[in-house]
């Protein structure tokens, strides 16, 4: 399943709706519908599809690498069955009627015992129906998919994506769609090389499979594609909203905020944009963590019609403070993988899994502030934190050894970027947009990663531009000094640093709070990711053990000290929330193919080390 990546970003990247951005190259032509998931008007497909495995690719391509041959098609509409009863000399060697069954969304590694390891195409079919056909146009809409798909409606293709962690809608020709019984097939391989985002190897379980949910979105002729609301750094109120369709140029638009009296209003232009700006009233509730509150906002345009909820906020940085609402801040937060609590995760985040680990959080921990790593997750998890009050860093796979010199994966990246962004521009929750996490030195990296920095702030100036760095670690006075010193400084608003002193270094745990840092960079810096592993219920009183719950409780301690001494140090999100599953991770007793540096447990039980960081938060959110 071979796909061009240059052709699929520019057929699946958005068009920025900002004028800097529409001028920009950050800014391929759009492909409807950003907005897909808040559509009532929807055929969900989530529950039961068969699915064949296709390691060799078979349905894919021919061996000679020549289009597939009859027989081999797992999208074709067909009974295979009663097709070879019919003509006894037909050959074909699946049956996706017969192939085994799976409860979607979910990962595959859940499907079936032997496919824990499985690398490679998955295909996935199920039927469907439909009533009267009344809507004039219709969208496959695939919440993520991991890695590259292919989609096919009743034996058509309408459409291929890669990377599967951000949404992406395939339009249904007119005429393709039946009143009745409809076939959707899905071809989903999750392989990665070096050219991919991720790149092959990570420190994560690749979760191949359709991860989350599948619709078909009936819109009419003209909707709206998006709607961005939000309020500007200088505080005025601000709307974007394209249409897509025949008619979606001169149409009148309307943006109202019933909570506020406030409705905004225009005319498209001949590409279908309007973008309009007011001053917000007295009564104006600005969104915190203390006080989430969100406005019902009701978009109307060519006479379609969206709700969306909404956030007003302000976020920025002046020096090394990080403001929200004009007000310096810091950041108590953790990260998490997409990954729900029990024994045999999915990766279905739903929002019931998706409220268990915000609130440990939340309200467990003390977290104003969350990472999700190292990944755009779903749509459940941000809207909730919308909700809950909780700051969000967003970001996109170029993680560790990316292939910097590829103009291919350059356009996966921005793709992911530019996806990522206008799923979630809505989400006052989120305020840094991360483009990478420990990727090292280099002139290509850099020109990578510029690129990334540009299209966010091209696609978002609202927000701040953040990434994971690694450290440089010198000597200074006979004591460890670390000193943060990477050009892609210059292209941030926030500099995340990732570190683990005394777990990947042998520095005792009582040297730590000695630990110094430098940076010259003048700009607030969060540590990113800190932390160590412990195997739940394993304990050594001594605490020197490591992998034990007191060494990681005191790992903590002794971390925190050295936290208290760093000036521009503007938050944390210790790593991680949940031990999470990683084919890295092999110790036969700590390990067993997860990575336990998490503060719960993978079914939820806390460790130590949990008490510990809740009770630094309580102190630091007494202190400010």
């Amino acid at each position: 399943m071979k796909i061009n990546r240059r052709t699929l970003f520019a057929g699946t990247a958005a068009a920025a709706l900002t004028p800097a951005a529409r001028g920009s190259s950050a800014t391929p032509a759009a492909a409807p519908i950003t907005m897909s998931g808040i559509r009532d008007a929807a055929v969900d497909l989530s529950g039961e599809w068969h699915y064949s495995i296709d390691p060799y690719r078979d349905g894919a391509a021919g061996f000679h690498g020549e289009a597939p041959g009859f027989g081999h098609r797992r999208y074709d509409v067909i009974d295979v069955e009663a097709y070879m009863r019919d003509h006894p000399t037909a050959l074909i060697e699946y049956d996706m009627a017969l192939s085994p069954t799976a409860q979607l969304p979910a990962s595959w590694l859940t499907h079936a015992p032997d496919m824990r390891r499985y690398v490679g195409l998955v295909w996935y079919q199920r039927t469907f129906q439909l009533g009267a056909l009344t809507a004039p146009r219709a969208f496959v809409q695939v919440g993520a998919a991991n890695y590259a798909t292919t989609v096919f409606v009743n034996g058509t293709q309408v459409g291929s994506h890669i990377g599967g962690f951000t949404p992406f809608t395939c339009e249904i020709p007119a005429g393709l769609l039946k009143v009745g019984e409809n076939q959707i097939t899905l071809g989903v391989d999750n392989a990665a090389t070096w050219d991919t985002v991720p790149p092959q190897v990570t420190d994560w379980e690749n979760y191949g499979g359709i991860t989350r949910d599948v619709r078909i979105v009936l819109t009419p002729a003209t909707f709206i594609d998006d709607a961005w609301v939000r309020l500007t750094r200088d505080g005025r109120i601000a709307a974007d909203v394209k249409l897509d369709g025949a008619h979606a140029a001169n149409a009148e638009v309307r943006v109202r905020i019933a909570g506020l009296g406030l409705t905004l209003h225009g005319s498209t232009d001949a590409q279908g944009v309007w973008s309009g700006k007011s001053s917000p009233p007295h009564t104006l509730q600005l969104w915190s963590p203390d006080s989430p509150h969100l406005y019902d906002i009701l978009i109307e345009g060519a006479g379609d019609t969206l709700h969306e909820r909404v956030g007003f906020r302000t976020i920025e940085t002046r020096g090394d403070q990080i403001l929200l609402n004009g007000q310096p801040i810091f950041l108590r937060g953790i990260c998490m993988h997409e990954e729900e609590l029990g024994a045999e995760p999915s990766r279905n985040m739903t929002p019931e899994a998706a409220r268990a680990l915000l609130t440990t959080a939340k309200q467990g921990l003390g977290c104003n502030f969350m990472r999700l790593a190292h990944y755009p997750h779903s749509e459940s998890t941000t809207r909730l934190a919308d909700e809950l009050g909780i700051i969000i860093w967003s970001e996109v796979p170029v993680y560790w050894r990316i292939n910097w010199d590829n103009p291919d994966t350059l356009a996966t990246a921005r793709a992911m970027i530019s996806e990522n962004i206008r799923r979630d521009r809505n989400r006052a929750a989120i305020c840094l947009w991360s483009i990478a996490n420990e990727t090292p030195l280099g002139d290509a990296r850099l020109r990578f990663l510029t690129q990334l920095a540009a299209d966010v702030r091209a696609l978002d100036d609202t927000r701040l531009v953040t990434a994971a760095l690694l450290t440089e670690r010198r000597t200074q006075d006979g004591k460890p000094l670390m000193v943060l010193n990477d050009p892609l400084a210059d292209h941030l608003d926030v500099l995340g640093v990732n570190t683990y002193n005394g777990w990947y270094s042998d520095d005792p745990l009582s040297s730590l709070p000695d630990i110094g840092w430098r940076s010259d960079y003048g700009k607030p810096m969060i540590f990113s990711e800190l932390g160590a592993d412990a195997l739940a219920g394993f304990h050594d009183t001594g605490g020197a053990h490591k992998f034990s719950e007191e060494f990681q409780a005191e790992y903590y301690r002794q971390t925190l000290a050295m936290t208290e001494k760093i000036p521009f140090l503007r938050g944390m999100s210790p790593w991680i929330l949940k031990d999470f599953r990683s084919p890295r991770r092999q110790h036969p007793i700590y390990q067993q193919g997860w990575n336990r540096k998490g503060l719960i447990s993978p079914t939820g039980d806390r460790k130590q080390a949990f008490a510990v960081l809740a009770e630094h938060y309580a102190r630091l959110a007494a202190q400010r």
